[in-house]
């Protein structure tokens, strides 16, 4: 079972690209070893890369938690709720670095694919932990930074 109190390093600087200087390559590297290849899913929330994502999404480091979020998707078989949760989150990520970016039409497009795969979650109980209302509620937020009308 993974370590749920490990201590999760935050990143120096959150990364915007075109704005600031990127991390070294292997900077995530002792996160992302948190995960297990077959590590079962009900395992997942509680790696330190699970927790690192949500942690970094939170803080607004967004570029450091898809960066960690996808060694996690990838740990995730096809058509479950808990890679279109894993992947909802990167995007939700990805549609704040782009806001950070002034690409708004970018993040709306992103909200739209988190959207997508909120609506392929059945059920709204939580998936690793996440409330799909959750999800949808900073989506929602979001639209309403992008179009305060």
């Amino acid at each position: 079972m993974p370590d749920p109190v490990a201590p999760i390093p935050m990143p120096p600087h959150a990364y915007v690209p075109g704005q600031n200087t990127r991390h070294p390559e292997d900077w995530f590297d002792g996160i992302k070893s948190s995960l297990q290849t077959g590590i079962p899913l009900a395992d997942l929330q509680h790696t330190q890369a699970f927790r690192a994502g949500m942690i970094y999404l939170d803080a607004g480091f967004y570029w450091e938690c898809h960066e960690v979020l996808e060694a996690v998707w990838m740990q995730t078989p096809a058509a479950t709720p808990e890679r279109e949760m894993v992947q909802a989150l990167i995007q939700l990520a990805n549609a704040q670095l782009k806001i950070l970016m002034a690409r708004p039409h970018a993040a709306e497009r992103l909200c739209d694919m988190v959207e997508d795969h909120m609506d392929k979650c059945a059920s709204s109980a939580p998936i690793l932990g996440v409330k799909p209302a959750q999800v949808r509620a900073r989506v929602k937020k979001l639209r309403l930074f992008l179009d305060p009308e």
